[in-house]
């Protein structure tokens, strides 16, 4: 269901790209607009990943830099029944990580200093099996392309509204009103939809995550400290950059101002709700008193080691 949701949304979302290039030049801006749209997916196919990374200052870092960091994401990754992914860690004090790449074999997990920090090794394991669930799921490049084209529905609102405001003697093309109406509900349609695809894609990176660790609730424990430390400490690369907060596993953004209006996350406690859910139905603990004071350890799990040796990694 997760999947034919996503389907139909990218589909509404294609569908409004052309329909407001209808609007604006007819049967011709409609093929326009999806050369567009193919033109600018094409791009950012082949150079989305990289362009985020650098984005956020990201170094790669290998097994002689970060040890048991690498070896936790290529445990993860083999329970995963995927590749070895390329690992990068961001100098930022805001707990948050997030996953990119066009496909499983050229796929990256990026983590901050402060998730490294802050964590336990259960509540990491369970932030980079969520990572890494999107990957299984292409939803990276799944969310390039929905944020892509909503990029270029304000671009082509905007070229609307400026261009597009009067009628010519064949009483064609929109009028001053309608070029309004479009550069404002084009864009927010866009938005509402991008907001929907995240989302429904956040609840199954959650659970495939969990089921990955092993434990649902070591990611409702780290959920909890991110979302509490993403409103204290800001993240100045995201909001220099908001379009791009929908690819971290927590919104990176303070919400001050109206970044939190229109946000691309389901809420910290509904996803906690599921996580306790799928707890239950797996037969694991789902008391997040006992995650966040005593975690439920299984004997044999590869990165087990107390809570209290929380601190940077490598």
């Amino acid at each position: 269901m997760n999947y034919f949701r996503t389907a139909i949304l990218l589909a509404a979302l294609t569908a409004l790209f052309m329909a407001i290039g209808y609007l604006i030049g007819g049967g011709t801006g409609a093929m326009i607009a999806l050369v567009v749209a193919a033109a600018t997916n094409l791009f950012a196919y082949w150079n989305s990943d990289r362009m985020v990374l650098s984005t956020y200052g990201a170094h790669e870092v290998d097994r002689h830099a970060a040890p048991e960091l690498v070896a936790m994401v290529a445990e993860l990754a083999h329970r995963a029944g995927l590749p070895m992914p390329r690992v990068f860690v961001m100098d930022n004090p805001q707990p948050n990580a997030f996953a990119t790449g066009r496909n499983p074999q050229n796929a990256a997990v990026a983590v901050t200093t402060g998730l490294l920090q802050s964590l336990s090794r259960e509540e990491l394991a369970g932030v980079i099996a969520h990572e890494l669930a999107h990957v299984k799921h292409h939803d990276t490049l799944l969310m390039t392309i929905t944020a892509t084209i909503a990029g270029a529905i304000s671009m082509l609102a905007q070229f609307g509204f400026f261009f597009g405001g009067h009628r010519n003697t064949n009483n064609s093309g929109p009028g001053a009103i309608a070029s309004i109406l479009i550069m404002i509900l084009g864009p927010l349609a866009a938005m509402l939809v991008q907001m929907a695809i995240s989302r429904t894609r956040e609840y199954a990176a959650d659970n495939l995550g969990a089921r990955i660790a092993g434990q649902p609730m070591w990611l409702a424990s780290a959920l909890v400290r991110i979302e509490g430390a993403a409103h204290r400490i800001p993240n100045i690369e995201a909001e220099n950059n908001p379009a791009t907060a929908h690819i971290f596993i927590v919104n990176p953004l303070s919400g001050r101002g109206m970044d939190n209006l229109f946000t691309t996350h389901p809420s910290t406690e509904n996803r906690i709700a599921a996580l306790q859910q799928l707890a239950r139905e797996l037969g694991r603990s789902d008391s997040m008193s006992q995650v966040d004071i005593e975690p439920d350890y299984p004997p044999h799990s590869p990165w087990n080691r107390p809570p209290a040796s929380r601190g940077p990694w490598g």
